[in-house]
């Protein structure tokens, strides 16, 4: 399977200087203050679920979560997800989203905004009349782009076909993501072909595509209302692709494709660049037209990066050589590091992911239980920035990685069948 292969439905989760340096005032060895300290909160899970990732949050410190039951036979090379609801999650108090209809609602890195308005994707009752899967939890139930507000979902309209999903929501209730059309996808028959999408006042508008690229996917939207995605086709991310009034914008990559994941308010862009040999992916940054090729950690053989906040701090995720979730690492000053050399070393918590990052310097994302009850469950994680000596960090009294038992190459809920250009099978 490919590398980045289901980018397209989650978490998905790829030139010039390729960053490796030790973040060397991270880890206080001597117990001195360092700047970039966390104080982390489990968030847990819903009752009997086993696997949990905060997807998004606001400005406010609310997360957006994945709950979900991974079945537990699942391996480190894989997991399949039996059920999974989409949840919000305000100071501790969860509640659930519900559904369309369906078992399951679900998203793809979702979106929540300072009002509290949270979007996704979520199954109906109705089976989808061509087998097809977009929520990917075994239903082949339709799957729809969900707004809930008020404590209530509805469904956003698509562009003529039956499934779609929603990615990210400003404040002025834009929002981003992909709908299907009424054509049929002759890449991924029976499929249908999906374009990028901005829903304004409930209305999708369809975003172009590069050239004669078929499918496209808007990831996230920022407060101006510019979305930043990718297009290609149904297996692979061949450009990431910014759009300004409705105009697509081709942005540079190492030849291997590219995908947008993350647009702040000066139009700074993250997101992921396929090495140019094909072999693996990196964290990016596109500013003013430029690339730069953010790497991965020293330990580490790919990286994505998922968020970015106003001041330009990064955050993302590392995988291991065999595209397993490694670290969650926050980009910033031109260095990259590890998110767990900035926490307390008496942590229960080690983080596989990071997600996303607000104007306060909040990430949200997914870590392993390290002892306890629930130890080896993946549970949603709130981290808040503190002044103050850390001592020794989590990373420190952790012996190398403890498993998280989720891959990239997981079936959506985490990614679909999709890849950058060039990549290779494996």
């Amino acid at each position: 399977m490919n590398t980045l292969k289901q980018l397209r439905n989650f978490w998905i989760p790829w030139v010039t200087t390729i960053v490796l340096a030790c973040f060397s005032t991270a880890v206080a060895q001597d117990g001195h203050k360092v700047q970039g300290s966390y104080r982390i909160i489990d968030l847990g899970n819903l009752t009997n679920d086993n696997l949990g990732c905060a997807m998004a949050l606001n400005n406010r410190g609310w997360t957006l979560e994945m709950s979900g039951l991974m079945d537990p036979a699942s391996n480190f090379s894989g997991a399949k997800v039996l059920s999974g609801r989409a949840v919000i999650n305000i100071d501790g108090f969860k509640t659930d989203l519900g559904t369309l209809g369906g078992p399951n609602s679900w998203m793809n890195w979702g979106g929540i905004n300072d009002h509290g308005e949270a979007v996704g994707m979520a199954e109906t009752d109705v089976p989808d009349p061509d087998g097809e899967d977009i929520c990917t939890l075994g239903t082949k139930l339709t799957c729809k782009p969900f707004l809930w507000r008020v404590g209530h979902m509805s469904a956003l309209p698509t562009l003529g076909g039956n499934n779609g999903q929603a990615s990210d929501i400003n404040n002025h209730s834009e929002i981003a993501g992909t709908a299907e059309t009424a054509a049929t996808d002759p890449g991924c028959p029976p499929n249908h072909i999906s374009l990028p999408v901005v829903w304004q006042d409930g209305k999708p508008q369809a975003l172009p595509t590069i050239g004669s690229d078929p499918d496209g996917f808007a990831f996230a939207i920022n407060q101006h209302g510019e979305a930043v995605g990718y297009s290609g086709t149904c297996t692979a991310a061949l450009h990431a692709v910014s759009w300004t009034k409705g105009v697509a914008f081709s942005l540079p990559d190492l030849g291997g494709g590219a995908i947008a994941q993350g647009v702040n308010d000066h139009g700074q862009i993250a997101g992921i660049i396929g090495s140019a040999d094909g072999s693996t992916e990196f964290g990016a940054l596109w500013q003013n037209g430029i690339l730069t090729n953010l790497g991965t950690l020293p330990s580490d053989f790919a990286a994505i990066a998922t968020g970015i906040n106003n001041q330009g701090q990064i955050v993302g995720s590392t995988l291991d050589a065999g595209f397993n979730w490694s670290h969650g690492f926050i980009w910033q000053d031109g260095v990259m590091s590890d998110l767990n050399t900035l926490l307390p070393a008496d942590s229960n918590l080690f983080i596989t992911m990071a997600n996303k990052i607000n104007e306060h310097g909040q990430i949200s994302g997914m870590a392993t239980v390290l002892s306890g009850p629930h130890a080896g469950d993946i549970h949603a994680f709130l981290a808040t920035p503190v002044e103050g000596s850390i001592g020794r960090s989590i990373a420190d009294v952790v012996p190398g990685r403890p498993k998280s038992n989720v891959a990239t190459n997981l079936p959506n809920p985490f990614m679909l069948g999709f890849t950058l250009r060039q990549f290779p099978a494996q």
